[in-house]
C-alpha cells in the first residue's frame, strides 16, 4: 500500500477539522492518496495501479532508485478519471521526469480521454507515456509471475469507465476496489468477488453520511463501511478484507477503538506501508 486516503489525501484542502489540523502540525499523520504498488523481485519490475497527485514519493517508496535509462516504474495501471486516480501523470512531462515511454494500462474510454485531452494528449504526443488498451475482463499479463484483470464497477462515469484489479500472484491473489458507487449496482456479487481472492481492499470512502454536511451523498455515492461489513457478514470467509480510499472526514483513518470495533467484526483498514504477499 502506498497510500490509503481519498483523492484529496490528508490534510484535506480548505478542511479544519482537528484531524487535518493535526496532519498540518505533524507530518507522521499525513495520508498519502490511495494507491498500489506491485512488485516483482524475482523479474525486478515494478508497477503502480493509479497515478496520484502524491506519486513521487509513492514511485520512492517502491524500492531503491533506478538508472534513469530503466524507467522509474515499469508501467502503471488506470483505474479511472477522477483526480486523485490519474493526474499523478502530470509528474511524467516535460516539466518534471520526462519520462520516455512508461507503459499505461487504460481502458479504451479511459485511453481515449488522455488522448484527446490536454495536458495528457502532450504525454503521449511527446513519447513520456505509451498508452495501452486493456479490455474488461481479459488479463494483462506483467510478469511471467504477476498478472492483473480489470472489472467494470459503476462510479460516475463521467470522464472514462472505471475498473477495479484483480491481482494474481504466484501464490495468491487480491482484489483492489477502491471506487464504486453502491453494490447493488454492479453486476457482479461483492461475496463471490471477495470469495475468489486472499485480500480484498475496498472502497471506504465514508462510514457515516453525516461526515459531508452541506453536501448530498447523491452526488457523490459509495458504499459506506457499515453498508459492506451487513453485506459480507462475518465471515469465516478467504478473503481478508480491509478497506481503503477513506475520506479525510473517516474515523477510521485514525480512530483507534473505531478500527478495534471494526476488527471485532472481521474486517480491517489498510495502512500505508503495508505489504501483501502474492
Amino acid at each position: 500500500m502506498l497510500g490509503v486516503a481519498q483523492d484529496g489525501g490528508v490534510p484535506h484542502i480548505g478542511c479544519r477539522q482537528e484531524r487535518c489540523e493535526a496532519a498540518r502540525r505533524d507530518p507522521a499523520r499525513r495520508e498519502r492518496v490511495a494507491a498500489l504498488g506491485l512488485v516483482d523481485e524475482a523479474a525486478g519490475r515494478r508497477f503502480l495501479i493509479d497515478a496520484t497527485p502524491d506519486l513521487p514519493s509513492q514511485v520512492e517508496s517502491l524500492g531503491p532508485p533506478r538508472p534513469r535509462e530503466q524507467g522509474v516504474v515499469d508501467g502503471i495501471l488506470l483505474t479511472h478519471a477522477h483526480v486523485g486516480h490519474y493526474t499523478g501523470l502530470m509528474y511524467l512531462g516535460r516539466e518534471a521526469l520526462s519520462a520516455g515511454g512508461i507503459p499505461v494500462w487504460a481502458t479504451p474510454r479511459m485511453a481515449r480521454f488522455l488522448r484527446e485531452n490536454g495536458p495528457w494528449s502532450q504525454l503521449v504526443a511527446l513519447g513520456n507515456v505509451s498508452l495501452r488498451e486493456m479490455e474488461p475482463g481479459a488479463a494483462v499479463a506483467l510478469t511471467d509471475r504477476l498478472r492483473v484483470t480489470p472489472l467494470l464497477v459503476p462510479h460516475r462515469d463521467e470522464l472514462s469507465d472505471t475498473v477495479a484489479f484483480r491481482v494474481e500472484g504466484p501464490e495468491r491473489s487480491l482484489l483492489y476496489l477502491p471506487d464504486i458507487d453502491k453494490w447493488e449496482r454492479w453486476d457482479r456479487r461483492l461475496a463471490d468477488e471477495v470469495g475468489r481472492v486472499d485480500w480484498a481492499l475496498l472502497d471506504g470512502t465514508f462510514e457515516d453520511p453525516a461526515e459531508v454536511p452541506g453536501r448530498s451523498l447523491a452526488e457523490i455515492p459509495h458504499p459506506l463501511v457499515g453498508e459492506t461489513v451487513a453485506l459480507l457478514g462475518p465471515g469465516p470467509r478467504r478473503a481478508k478484507v480491509l478497506f481503503v480510499h477513506l475520506n479525510h472526514t473517516n474515523r477510521l483513518l485514525r480512530d483507534e477503538a473505531a478500527a478495534a470495533a471494526l476488527a471485532a467484526k472481521g474486517f480491517g483498514v489498510a495502512r500505508d506501508g503495508q505489504e501483501l504477499e502474492l
